[in-house]
């Protein structure tokens, strides 16, 4: 992939010389990267099903890519998915946690390395999340993430972590999201959540909202210093939540 720039804004994959049997799924890369960022869609608490691309929770993630592209149009910032063996979290397995630091390590091997923002919706936050220990990853957005309570947060410290997080989703808590970024925030880390008002867990009602904010905070972590009054720093003002 080297030596060729190819870029797509359709969310799709790019086809390429990647193989199946790949946790890296690029869609947007250039032969000379300076930072990446890697999409993690969701999928159930537990499933041996294989994951597949044509999954809902996979497609549901479409637009969000399209919306960071659009967000972050540099080509030097490579822009990619991650491909999950199997549909579910499966317990103490924690499937999808070995996926992502695959991916990472096949991103290493492709672009060298380079910091990196992981997007998680659902399942995929939480794995996120989890994966945010690896040393090149400074920050994670995470959308309507599942946090269940004793997820660890002490990895965390001087991480960012920006939550969005609907009010009405009745498949995630907010509240869980809240308390999980309290425990972050004691942590060390520079976490916050913001409310989306009146939004659902398939980030559907104002998913204008949802996928502006996911792009606006895709370019604000990947930026060198905080910008004031962008989301990181709104969501930091507030004592538990902000509004959307």
């Amino acid at each position: 992939m080297r030596g060729r720039t190819r870029t797509r804004t359709s969310g799709a994959p790019a086809r390429g010389p990647v193989g199946a049997g790949t946790a890296l799924v690029p869609v947007r890369h250039s032969e000379a990267v300076r930072a990446a960022v890697l999409v993690l869609h969701g999928g159930r608490a537990d499933s041996l099903a294989p994951s597949r691309p044509w999954n809902v929770a996979a497609l549901r993630m479409r637009p969000v890519v399209r919306a960071v592209a659009a967000a972050v149009p540099d080509d030097a910032v490579f822009l990619g998915q991650v491909r999950y063996r199997l549909q579910g979290w499966n317990g103490s397995r924690a499937d999808p946690v070995g996926d992502v630091q695959r991916a990472l390590a096949e991103l290493a091997r492709l672009v060298g390395e380079v910091p990196v923002i992981l997007v998680g919706h659902s399942m995929g936050g939480r794995a996120a999340l989890r994966v945010a220990a690896a040393t090149q990853v400074g920050g994670v957005v995470a959308l309507a993430p599942w946090c269940p309570e004793g997820e660890p947060v002490a990895h965390l410290q001087d991480k960012k972590v920006i939550a969005l997080h609907g009010d009405r989703d009745r498949v995630t808590d907010p509240s869980e999201s809240i308390a999980f970024v309290r425990r972050a925030r004691e942590a060390g880390s520079r976490a916050g959540v913001l409310l989306v008002k009146g939004g659902d867990h398939a980030m559907l009602r104002r998913y204008g909202t949802w996928h502006g904010a996911t792009g606006a905070a895709v370019a604000e972590l990947l930026r060198p210093t905080e910008p004031p009054g962008g989301l990181l720093a709104r969501a930091l003002s507030e004592a538990d939540s902000g509004l959307l």
